[in-house]
């Protein structure tokens, strides 16, 4: 598993910056902790904002109920600013990818590109489960 202090899947995020439009990727922790960030936003300003985008997360998660079940499973989160959005979609277990836009983007380009990602992603953020042994220790 990738520590949080480095930011080896950073050029991974670049990809879905292609877009036209496209600002800036973080991935992050369900406990808010930065993973990875795009090249173009400083390690600061991404922890900050991984921060705030897990409790973003959370928020988005316990409003399921309003969708017509409590049970829903939370899979994206959009907000529009006056000039651009923000993207958060689930990245596997445990980790969430954002992207920020601007206020003209394709909005689909931008969900299948990080669809996309969240695929490679997975095979990056997931370790191989234990093989037993065989020991009877």
């Amino acid at each position: 598993m990738i520590e949080p202090t480095t930011n080896e899947l950073g050029w991974m995020l670049d990809d879905v910056l292609k877009v036209p439009e496209a600002r800036h990727a973080i991935l992050l922790s369900a406990d808010g902790m930065l993973r990875a960030h795009s090249a173009d936003i400083d390690r600061d300003d991404a922890e900050r904002l991984a921060a705030g985008l897990s409790g973003l997360q959370s928020i988005s998660r316990s409003t399921a109920e309003f969708c017509g079940s409590a049970n829903s499973p939370w899979r994206q989160t959009l907000i529009e600013f006056g000039h651009g959005f923000v993207f958060l979609v689930a990245a596997g277990e445990g980790a969430y990818l954002a992207v920020s836009t601007g206020d003209e983007v394709d909005m689909e380009a931008v969900t299948y590109r990080m669809h996309k990602l969240v695929d490679r992603l997975g095979k990056e953020l997931t370790s191989p489960a234990r093989l037993d042994t065989g020991s009877s220790i």
